[in-house]
């Protein structure tokens, strides 16, 4: 196992445990981020743990022309209140990431140093957020990384409402010119919405 030091530089993917484990350690340095998503890596921790770095095989992606909406999603869609936009408030976004609770888990990975990072990344425009309002309160949303290629790489999402987190991934997807969304990890919310597993292999040529 390979533990990072001042030095950005990551393993060989080959050398990733069969979890996907490639490395501990480092920084959340902006540079050293944006130096592992170009090589499909990302950080993954509970906020007492030191940082841990994935790159997992296979890898959960979701192919925009996959996108399943259900008969009853495509009705609540038509009829509902919510409103979704882009980049109006990122730092509220992941601040409410990091607080919803999520069954199974007792702490965030999305700690303060983690999400100045991403803010940083926002700001010089690395990172994105998608929105969902409901008489002017953010009550849904996601954010993650376009990293200037056919790639967006998902981190988080929450919902303060039912469907709000469905809401702006399908209307997301649905007005996206990217060729594949990264979801890094198999969750039942995201398989029913059509994404499925791919070989880390074949992810990184995307990359």
């Amino acid at each position: 196992m390979k533990f990072l030091k001042t030095k950005i530089e990551f393993p060989d993917i080959k050398d990733a445990t069969q979890e996907g484990l490639i490395a501990v350690g480092g920084d959340l340095s902006t540079d050293r981020l944006l130096f592992a998503y170009k090589r499909g890596i990302f950080p993954w921790f509970e906020d007492d743990n030191s940082i841990l770095w994935w790159s997992p095989d296979p890898r959960f992606v979701l192919y925009p022309d996959e996108l399943k909406v259900s008969k009853s999603m495509r009705q609540f869609l038509r009829n509902c209140d919510l409103t979704v936009t882009v980049n109006k408030a990122f730092p509220e976004v992941i601040e409410a990431c990091a607080k919803i609770k999520r069954n199974g888990q007792t702490g965030t990975w999305i700690t303060k140093n983690m999400t100045q990072a991403y803010i940083e990344l926002y700001e010089m425009g690395f990172a994105k957020s998608i929105e969902v309002w409901q008489n002017d309160e953010l009550v849904g949303g996601f954010y993650g990384l376009d990293l200037g290629n056919d790639v967006f790489c998902g981190e988080s999402m929450f919902s303060k409402v039912s469907n709000a987190s469905k809401a702006a991934f399908i209307t997301f997807v649905q007005n996206t010119d990217y060729k594949l969304i990264d979801c890094q990890i198999h969750t039942h919310h995201l398989e029913s919405l059509g994404a499925r597993n791919i070989s880390r292999a074949k992810f990184l040529e995307y990359l």
